[in-house]
């Protein structure tokens, strides 16, 4: 993680996942969820939390849905319903079900799919943020099948040479297993940074770095700088000479896959507020399950052995990096800024909602 991300050991407060996840389970209940979904929920956050995907974790993601469902945004109780299916495919209307919830009920659907038909295809309309892509993207690795996984996200990113926000930051997971080696797990915005990476920015008071995003005007922003007021993302690459278009053009491909497929149009003119595309790959149906497996195995070695360029320790594939920030919450606790545990200490005390946090 870049350092413009990290909270500084000196002040980040550990926290056991346990303690967390029972937590934030309790604040789910109390905004009207069931103990089921509630669980569901919270292992979306925590997956994130452990894994080092702190932009989509409790930090930031739980006090934005608290006050969705406060608002009436999300849905704590929804009757979720399949509109349109064919043996491989099925869209979904979520009756704006919260994200954690539906985004994994597609993932199921998809795999189930695609072990009767190879791939299974499943969009969902009518909902709302889903958390980390890679989380229902790695569902499938438990059942030898690769997932991927995309959302349709927030109009916050200008087009390339744009002035205007017109496109969603739209990221997309892929995940695909392994036999000895940490599995390939992929998961990013097609902004140049994500969303909520400005959010935790701020938090730290830092600024951003060149090409992330822009002034008010879309003019690119291309020297460190404070975060200025009225900033738009732009698309991964900055600028048309470093490749923007490609960005841009990948952001448009996941809205129109994810948003316009499930009749749900895209851009300003969406008809919900987020939409979602699953994929399950069963692998046995493409290839040999243990010649994928060892092939694999050889490229991730490959790369993680690889010679690393002058001032770089080593070479990491995605998902390598992931999977030892997991190790070691696991055994030393999940690193929180004292903020969060400020903010969870006033919500719970205020709605009298059980904790397990240390005292901020």
């Amino acid at each position: 993680m870049l350092e413009q991300f990290q909270i500084p050991e000196d002040i980040a407060v550990r926290v056991p996942e346990g303690d967390m996840r029972a937590t934030v389970e309790a604040v789910f209940k109390q905004c009207g969820m069931p103990a089921e979904h509630a669980r569901q929920s919270a292992d979306v956050l925590l997956y994130a939390d452990l894994r080092g995907y702190d932009t989509h974790g409790v930090s930031n993601m739980l006090r934005v849905y608290v006050d969705f469902f406060e608002k009436g945004k999300i849905n704590p109780t929804p009757a979720w319903k399949v509109t349109r299916e064919r043996k491989a495919t099925a869209t979904i209307d979520s009756d704006t079900a919260h994200g954690g919830v539906i985004g994994p009920e597609g993932m199921r659907l998809a795999i189930a799919k695609a072990r009767d038909c190879g791939v299974g295809v499943v969009n969902i309309y009518n909902g709302g943020h889903y958390g980390a892509a890679a989380y229902t993207a790695a569902m499938a690795l438990e059942h030898d099948m690769i997932g991927v996984s995309m959302t349709v996200g927030g109009l916050e990113m200008t087009p390339t040479f744009g002035a205007g926000k017109l496109v969603g930051l739209n990221p997309i997971a892929i995940a695909a297993p392994a036999n000895k080696e940490a599995p390939f797990v992929f998961d990013a915005s097609m902004s140049g940074v994500a969303g909520n990476k400005i959010r935790i920015a701020n938090r730290l008071g830092r600024g951003t770095l060149p090409a992330w995003i822009s002034e008010a005007d879309g003019t690119p922003i291309m020297d460190e700088a404070p975060i200025p007021e009225g900033f738009m993302h732009l698309p991964l690459g900055g600028t048309r000479e470093i490749g923007s278009h490609k960005g841009y053009g990948l952001a448009m491909m996941i809205e129109v896959l994810g948003s316009v497929l499930s009749g749900a149009a895209a851009g300003p003119d969406r008809r919900v507020f987020q939409s979602q595309q699953m994929i399950a790959y069963d692998i046995d149906a493409f290839t040999d399950l243990k010649l994928f497996k060892s092939d694999m195995d050889t490229y991730l070695a490959a790369l993680r052995n690889a010679t690393p360029a002058p001032g770089h320790d080593r070479v990491m594939y995605p998902g390598l990096n992931a999977h030892e920030v997991e190790q070691d919450r696991r055994k030393n606790g999940i690193p929180y800024h004292p903020e969060v545990l400020e903010w969870f200490a006033k919500i719970c005390g205020e709605q009298g909602i059980p904790s397990w946090l240390p005292k901020p």
